[in-house]
């Protein structure tokens, strides 16, 4: 499971894993044996306010283990890729240079392989071809855009969501603009990172336990207020559907049902099924990640702890 290591090179760890998976209670115990800082990696975790939705650590967690690159955006802003790995990196420096390591955790897989590999060479936005997918989109209909780049690019159309119009979007962007799709564009990577790198991830051992794990969690965040958080947002006046916040799963479902559009029973089956698909997605990741990957079963926390700590001690 191990690879060549660079002398020259910090140390970091990934802790990754899908949804609902125990990520973040089997950080915050190795937060109290080891050396380390903690840097979230989720795409939903940067949104100040969205808690329950998200699992995101409780404010008393949040003072024993603070976890950087939490809560650094409202949710009417943005948060990309390339700012995501510009500030990563800014604390990983930090951490090193305080004589720890950086513990990275979360589930927004395409982060991780961001910040390992580099991004790819994409072109900027063009404001004008933008306006111009806006255009199709208005006059003709989303259907109609996610069908041509089905034509143009039908790997990037299998996993870009028909509702989710902002990659939708920048999919074709990137073909309108330079003549090449985004799936070929993105095989290519840009600098790679300087750290040697100790890979864990943390599943159950068989999706009928994720599923039975993934619905309990969303009844459990609907116990706690899910609805009222959502309905904070849903009320502000400056949200709308189509932002990336609000398209985070089991938010876009509760704004659906906020909206009128589906009743309660359909929110919540459609929130589970979201999930698990979410949860699929990010097993897929995991299983073609590739490195050498340390797995580690969510049920067994205990056994999982101890291979952590055991492997990270030994490499001192």
């Amino acid at each position: 499971m191990s690879k060549q290591l660079n002398i020259n090179y910090p140390r970091a760890i990934f802790l990754m894993g899908p949804t609902a998976s125990g990520k973040t209670n089997l950080a915050l115990a190795l937060q109290k044996s080891l050396l380390v800082d903690l840097i979230s990696v989720d795409s939903a975790l940067i949104y100040r306010g969205m808690d329950i939705g998200t699992a995101k650590p409780s404010l008393e967690e949040l003072l024993v283990s603070p976890h950087r690159l939490l809560n650094i955006r409202d949710p009417s802003e943005t948060y990309s890729a390339a700012e995501f790995c510009r500030d990563a990196l800014i604390e990983m420096d930090s951490i090193t240079k305080s004589g720890r390591i950086p513990l990275l955790v979360g589930g927004t897989m395409f982060y991780y392989k961001a910040l390992k590999d580099g991004l790819s060479p994409l072109p900027p936005s063009s404001p004008e071809v933008r306006q111009y997918i806006q255009d199709i989109a208005h006059t003709k209909g989303w259907n109609t855009v996610y069908r041509q780049l089905y034509y143009i690019d039908p790997t990037a159309a299998k996993y870009i969501h028909i509702n989710d119009t902002q990659r939708l979007s920048r999919a074709l962007e990137v073909f309108l603009i330079s003549g090449q799709t985004f799936t070929d564009l993105t095989k290519r990577s840009g600098q790679s990172l300087a750290y040697n790198i100790c890979t864990f991830a943390i599943a159950p051992i068989s999706r009928d336990l994720m599923n039975q794990r993934i619905e309990k969690r969303v009844h459990d965040m609907l116990k706690l207020g899910f609805e009222y958080e959502v309905k904070k947002f849903f009320e502000r006046g400056d949200l709308h559907a189509g932002m990336s916040s609000m398209r985070c799963v089991g938010y876009r479902q509760m704004w659906s049902y906020l909206s009128g559009k589906i009743n309660y029973q359909n929110m919540v089956c459609q929130t589970i099924y979201a999930t698990r698909r979410l949860a699929k997605n990010q097993m897929t990741w995991l299983r073609s990640w590739p490195d050498s990957v340390y797995w580690l079963d969510s049920d067994q926390f205990d056994d999982a702890y101890n291979k952590i700590l055991q492997i990270i001690l030994m490499q001192d």
